[in-house]
């Protein structure tokens, strides 16, 4: 079986609109073009895979529970467009309380769980997310990295992408035309 290509994105600030810490699944707000973005990729046959830090878990400012209603919500909004995201992975550590660990991003545990998990071929396959921690992963596997400039994306981080080669989109919709 040939391995298949995958879109790895990043969830706050990429997908939905990042309101730090979201615990309440009624503060998904989607990001213009978001859904559209993903059901393009449906439509193309290339697995939606969100890979996300979660460290209001530790923090203990959001529970797992909270977590998955938040997720499960993310799903269903995305549903009413004719869009699914394929497999969510979530790192709930934070290094100051919970210690380091090999999946917080830019970490690559979670992407090479799922690229073993779904049978993906990382090097056909685009990085998008709001944070360079989100795309960094892109230069380990040989994929395509999008940093998608969102109010959360600092402006040092804009200009560090832009040294490193990596493609400064205004959304997930852009990065998802370009990809090919």
């Amino acid at each position: 079986m040939t391995a298949r290509r995958a879109a790895f994105l990043d969830r706050d600030g990429t997908i939905i609109d990042d309101v730090r810490y979201i615990a309440r699944p009624d503060d998904v707000r989607l990001q213009s073009g978001a859904a559209e973005a993903i059901r393009t990729l449906n439509v193309r046959g290339i697995v939606v895979v969100v890979i996300t830090n979660q460290s209001g878990i530790a923090r203990g400012m959001f529970s797992e529970s909270d977590y998955e209603a938040v997720r499960t919500r993310i799903d269903a909004v995305l549903g009413l467009d004719g869009a699914r995201i394929d497999a969510s992975y979530h790192c709930p550590h934070y290094p100051d309380i919970s210690g380091p660990c090999e999946c917080r991003k830019p970490g690559t545990l979670l992407y090479d769980r799922a690229v073993a998990d779904l049978d993906i071929d990382a090097a056909a396959s685009m990085f998008a997310g709001d944070r360079l921690r989100d795309v960094l992963p892109a230069g380990r596997y040989g994929g395509t990295a999008y940093l998608v400039q969102a109010p959360s994306t600092p402006d040092a981080e804009v200009t560090e992408a832009r040294a490193c080669g990596v493609a400064i989109v205004p959304s997930l919709l852009d990065a998802v035309r370009r990809f090919r």
